[in-house]
């Protein structure tokens, strides 16, 4: 189905809200009305509130499309419901978090970018729970990002944008689904989408303890293990839940899973490896990626055991 005419010179704009982020809802509608490009329309989930909270913590009815899936759906079903909604109503989607900032040009490069990609993501600046500068940036080393994600994602659900045709063709996502964010980008990839990413910094990412996937250090032991386990249950679904990978996209996930695999095994089994491993992470010079904390190839020599 074609996108609704009516709608085609507006984009949406989604985020999903949930317990915990009421406090920082205020400072996010206000960098979504400081916007530079104002044709789009706000798409709101709900997980775990009602709209009346919602609107309350953010001090104004944003006069938003809500969306609250059916009771005792998880995070991924609740994104699901709403996207399966907006990719036939508009050209593109806009993700971005509800706990972090837009800069006032963030739509206006989304919809520009997309005229010549199917994807595209944008750096993030790092501050911390008060909104201050971490001094550091999330984005990744080379231009080429479609040769990162077999082991790394930078095309989060707060800094990406689609093209409906190809977001609408990623889905479904599978109900267990916890990284999205990764599995909608890895889809994308496997069918054969442009992506293209913006290195100005067009949103703040708050970095703070909530967060469940850490890009700053320091690091901790635990954090390192759950990043692990997230990232195994990462490629279980991408291997399973996408019927058209090809030959060497298979090829190149299932390196990556082997080096994951690898890598928890070793962590897992000897806290002397794990604490050493930390220890060097944390004294690393990184990119600031979602998930380059896991078997890092310039420590491998303290976590590969053969």
């Amino acid at each position: 189905m074609i996108p609704d005419m009516r709608l085609a010179d507006r984009l949406a704009l989604y985020t999903t809200i949930y317990p915990g982020v009421e406090r920082f809802l205020p400072a996010w509608f206000d960098s979504v009305l400081a916007q530079t490009d104002k044709r789009f329309d706000i798409w709101i989930g709900i997980d775990e509130l009602d709209v009346s909270t919602a609107i309350e913590a953010m001090g104004t009815d944003p006069s938003a499309t809500w969306v609250k899936a059916a009771e005792g759906s998880s995070p991924s079903q609740i994104r699901q419901a709403a996207i399966e909604k907006m990719v036939i109503r508009y050209p593109a989607v806009v993700f971005v978090d509800s706990d972090d900032l837009l800069a006032p040009t963030r739509v206006e490069a989304a919809r520009k970018a997309l005229e010549m990609n199917d994807v595209n993501a944008c750096a993030m600046r790092i501050i911390d729970e008060g909104g201050k500068s971490l001094g550091a940036v999330l984005q990744p080393p080379v231009e080429d990002v479609a040769a990162l994600l077999p082991r790394y994602n930078v095309f989060g659900l707060s800094n990406t944008a689609y093209r409906c045709e190809i977001l609408r063709r990623c889905l479904p996502i599978p109900s267990g689904c916890v990284l999205v964010d990764w599995f909608l980008g890895t889809r994308a990839w496997t069918l054969g989408a442009t992506l293209n990413f913006d290195f100005e910094c067009r949103m703040s990412y708050r970095q703070y303890s909530s967060n469940m996937a850490r890009v700053l250090p320091p690091f901790t032991t635990q954090q390192v293990v759950i990043a692990a386990e997230h990232v195994l249950a990462h490629y279980a679904l991408v291997l399973h839940h996408i019927p058209e990978l090809q030959a060497h996209h298979r090829m190149e996930l299932e390196t990556a899973c082997s080096h994951a695999k690898a890598f928890h095994y070793s962590v897992t089994h000897s806290s002397d490896i794990l604490v050493s491993y930390v220890e060097a992470l944390n004294n690393l010079p990184l990119h600031h990626m979602w998930w380059e904390c896991v078997a890092h190839q310039q420590l491998e020599h303290i976590w590969r055991l053969n």
